[in-house]
């Protein structure tokens, strides 16, 4: 497995895999690698010949009062997890290697990236949409490979595809959760236990939503919410957002609807955690 640190050696890696017929896999992280992260690897060695992880802490979708330099980081873990799972390559630069000190360019997404974590991180996905922009450049992916646990950017990023034609394709690996039900996350770490105790509510919440939305229909989502939001605020959970919507296009959902998307964000703590599911209905 190779380690790249530049972005003309990365992509000298990439144009040479290309002369050579292999396909490529891309993998996007920002390290401190958790199972979740390693399944999406496993998926892009089977899709792949060729499989890129990226390691990079991205600045520019931080704002300024949220954990960018707390942020965990072990790359020697990460290397190690790496090579284990069938990586070919690292690459993992410095924020210097990736903006240039003038930089004046963004890729911004207008309509989705307004709701869900949106509303309360309005620099977010124009970060993630520039970050992912410049490694789809710099990696030259056939596939790139997301999670579902970040369901609001999966979506995202497929429509950033599709609008700016990136010849790429998109696969949205299922959510990887803990044996407790917790979705897999770096920020777990800084739960403390009886913290993590309160986070399972979100894992049951959604269960209870999903439950009710099968017995009911769409006409219960408005209870579903509120059954969730009563079970997260009495395990000390802080809400920023409890929505239920189509997963398609993140509006409330209609009669046209056919999978619904139940998303929220909670505090515990200091500690911003997300989690979602998805409904057929």
């Amino acid at each position: 497995m190779e380690i790249f640190r530049k972005v003309s050696d990365m992509q000298a890696f990439a144009k040479n895999a290309i002369r050579e017929g292999k396909k490529i896999a891309l993998v996007p992280t920002m390290g401190f690698l958790h199972e979740g992260h390693l399944s999406l690897i496993d998926r892009a060695c089977k899709e792949a010949d060729v499989v890129i992880v990226s390691i990079f802490v991205n600045p520019t979708q931080f704002g300024p009062t949220e954990d960018l330099d707390k942020y965990p980081r072990d790359f020697q873990r990460d290397k190690d997890l790496c090579e284990a799972r069938g990586a070919s390559a690292i690459f993992a630069p410095e924020p210097s290697e990736m903006y240039a000190p003038d930089r004046s360019i963004w890729v911004d997404e207008e309509k989705l990236s307004k709701k869900l974590c949106g509303k309360s991180r309005p620099i977010h996905f124009r970060g993630v949409c520039t970050v992912v922009s410049k490694l789809f450049n710099i990696c030259l992916p056939d596939v790139a490979i997301f999670g579902q646990k970040d369901a609001q950017q999966a979506l995202i990023i497929k429509r950033m595809v599709r609008d700016l034609n990136f010849p790429i394709e998109i696969i949205v690996s299922p959510l990887i959760r803990e044996a407790s039900g917790l979705a897999m996350s770096s920020r777990n770490k800084y739960l403390t236990a009886e913290q993590k105790e309160d986070a399972l509510s979100l894992s049951r919440s959604l269960k209870t939503a999903e439950k009710m939305i099968a017995k009911d229909g769409l006409s219960a989502c408005g209870a579903a919410v509120e059954a969730m939001r009563a079970e997260i605020t009495t395990c000390n959970g802080e809400i920023d957002y409890i929505e239920c919507l189509d997963s398609s296009t993140l509006e409330e959902p209609t009669d046209k609807t056919t999978e619904l998307l139940i998303a929220l964000a909670v505090k515990f703590g200091t500690t911003r955690l997300i989690d979602n599911i998805l409904i057929g209905v």
